[in-house]
């Protein structure tokens, strides 16, 4: 696969690896698998998450005498995958899984396709058959390299032991430099067994790979112009903005230009919510004021963000008056949903830096954006429709307010880790983000079972930092086995299961466009003949089944319990604490765009459509 990607440089620790001239380091003669520890060690891989198998097992030897590597025993591959990429994006490093040939690799390909859409820096090492039974479908072969290649952004197939220092420390500069991304490798099993020498830093050798973080000067000029001329701005911030770690420029800029701020579900902490500049979260269930901001832009400057469907609704109705500035590291993305009229190559940090000195010789000229009246307009929408929702009138748990309550009484800096639905919509609404790598969420690829194994994944890396998952009934019974991994190795997460009984997000569309015909999405074992879950049924019980795996669990069904229940929780941290929250049913996620539609039609609740009356299309 040719290297030819020019994608963004995030600001994360760098292999310490050369590019040129002759190693110095000592030469020590080891096996291959030595080697890759070795490595492992020197480019500051610190833990990794992994289960042993017959390909990889000689790598599992040597590992076991590392004194700076710790091996997490997950109970799934796919766990390791998740875990790794929750390490990624709470620590900002590179997040490091390992697994055996065959199935073990092919259990990371969700994982791997997860930190792909996602931009998470990522190494997967496989191992893989002895080199000459490649090809033979030999026991526990799979061409792992040619099925990933879709979905990562470099893979190499190691079979001579001494290419093996080179290859990880490439793996991990590709990783984490231009757009980060996984990176697959994938080493015979004979070529970890083979005698080598070891020798650190090794010349890395890749043609054609050169990011280009730095942007073009002209282009931040006619950006700034286009900023200060506009009347109706919107700063459109992606995951990009937290991957360079430039929040700091980003308040800056904000705060200099005056214009509101959306940050998108991979964006969420990169802006404080409390800022007034804030406008809230756009996309299909985001707030009414950030999907309508960008409809009625005149210019939209979108910061390492991609156009995505669940943003923009049906593309050729989306912000139909807007001019588009495009800022993003990897050049692919400009110009693939929308088309700019100022495209900006470079690191979303180098970016935001130049465009504030940009804006400020706008400034000192005279030319100052004036965006009274839009901001007028804007304020009239927050006010009219904020993020809300109804209690039960029968007196049950609201799933809304559970998550809003977690959020309120967690320490300060505590990160969040949701699954993906219902759960995962309200946590990004009813919880407060202020600071960066506060919130983890499988974004792109939309994963069910991704909290658990990544709030493991957070929590080993942040040990001092209290990590909740916000987790749907759907999403726990996927990769809940991974609080066995959390008990044993003394990672005390925190789990809020969201226990409606149902797949609940499929089940609003059923209720919305489907006649309310339930088809498979009760989770209980139990129905009624209307396929309305039997009260009383609890299969599996969260409780016992958490509790078998060394957690402290806890049900709560009472909203007079609420508060005691999740303060609880905070109290204990020597194992993993796991409460089983009963909430209705019937609590559906609004805002909302319906798929395929235009985000003009967005409902502010069922059958509510806002009122912006006609002045505003000008």
């Amino acid at each position: 696969m040719p290297m030819t990607e020019q994608a963004t440089g995030a600001h994360h620790p760098q292999p310490r690896a050369r590019t040129g001239g002759q190693p110095s380091a000592t030469v020590t003669h080891v096996t291959g698998a030595q080697s890759l520890i070795r490595s492992l060690e020197e480019v500051g891989a610190d833990t990794v998450f992994g289960i042993p198998g017959g390909a990889i097992l000689p790598a599992y030897d040597p590992m076991m005498d590392s004194t700076r590597v710790r091996h997490v025993l997950v109970r799934h591959e796919q766990g390791a995958g998740h875990a790794a990429t929750g390490y990624a994006q709470a620590t900002g490093r590179v997040g490091v899984c390992m697994a055996t040939s065959g199935p073990g690799a092919t259990n990371l390909v969700t994982p791997i396709a997860d930190a792909h859409m996602d931009s998470v820096p990522l190494v997967a090492i496989t191992g893989q058959v002895a080199s000459k039974a490649i090809g033979t479908d030999a026991f526990q072969e799979a061409d792992i390299c040619g099925i990933t290649m879709p979905i990562t952004k470099h893979n190499f197939l190691v079979t001579k032991a001494e290419d093996i220092p080179r290859t990880i420390a490439e793996a991990f500069h590709i990783a984490s430099t231009g757009r980060p991304g996984p990176v697959l490798v994938d080493i015979a099993k004979d070529a970890l067994q083979a005698r080598t020498t070891f020798s650190w830093p090794p010349v890395l050798d890749l043609p054609g790979y050169r990011p280009v973080t730095k942007p073009h000067a002209k282009q931040i000029r006619e950006a700034a112009k286009l900023i200060t001329q506009a009347k109706r701005p919107v700063l459109y911030v992606g995951g990009g903005v937290l991957k360079a770690g430039a929040t700091a420029e980003l308040k800056v800029l904000a705060e200099l230009t005056g214009a509101p701020v959306t940050t998108t579900l991979m964006a969420l902490g990169a802006f404080p919510d409390s800022h007034p500049l804030h406008v809230g979260m756009p996309g299909m269930h985001g707030a009414v004021t950030a999907v309508t901001a960008l409809q009625k832009a005149d210019l939209i400057v979108a910061l390492g963000a991609r156009f995505d469907d669940r943003v923009t609704g049906k593309l050729d109705s989306f912000a139909p008056y807007a001019k588009i500035v495009h800022a993003d590291i990897d050049p692919a993305e400009i110009g693939k949903n929308r088309t700019a009229d100022v495209p900006i190559v470079g690191d979303a940090r180098e970016v935001l830096a130049d465009l504030v000195q940009a804006v400020q010789a706008e400034h000192t000229e005279g030319n100052t954006g004036d965006y009274t009246a839009w901001w007028k307009d804007l304020d009239r929408w927050r006010d009219t429709y904020p993020l809300g929702y109804d209690l039960p009138e029968d007196g049950s748990l609201s799933p809304q307010q559970v998550i809003q309550r977690i959020g309120r009484l967690a320490p300060e800096g505590t990160i969040f880790a949701a699954g993906v639905g219902q759960h995962q919509m309200w946590a990004s609404h009813f919880i407060d983000y202020e600071q960066p790598a506060t919130w983890l969420n499988s974004g792109g690829a939309g994963t069910m079972g991704y909290a658990v194994p990544a709030a493991m994944g957070a929590k080993a890396g942040m040990p001092e930092r209290t990590v909740w998952a916000i987790d749907g009934d759907g999403c726990f019974q996927m990769t809940n086995q991974e609080l066995t991994t959390c008990a044993l190795n003394n990672i005390p997460i925190k789990v809020a299961v969201i226990n409606n009984g149902a797949l609940g997000m499929v089940r609003q569309w059923q209720t919305l466009f489907y006649n309310q015909r339930y088809s498979n999405t009760v989770l209980h074992s139990g129905t009624d003949t209307d396929g309305v879950p039997a009260k009383g049924t609890r299969v599996p019980d969260f409780v016992k089944l958490s509790e078998a795996m060394g957690c402290y669990a806890i049900r709560c069904e009472d909203p007079a319990d609420l508060d005691k229940v999740i303060e609880e929780a905070n109290s204990v941290n020597d194992r993993p604490v796991v409460i089983d929250f009963i909430v209705h049913e019937d609590a559906m996620v609004w805002p909302m765009v319906a798929a395929g539609t235009s985000n003009d039609e967005v409902q502010a609740a069922r059958g509510v459509r806002p009122d912006f009356g006609d002045n505003e299309d000008d």
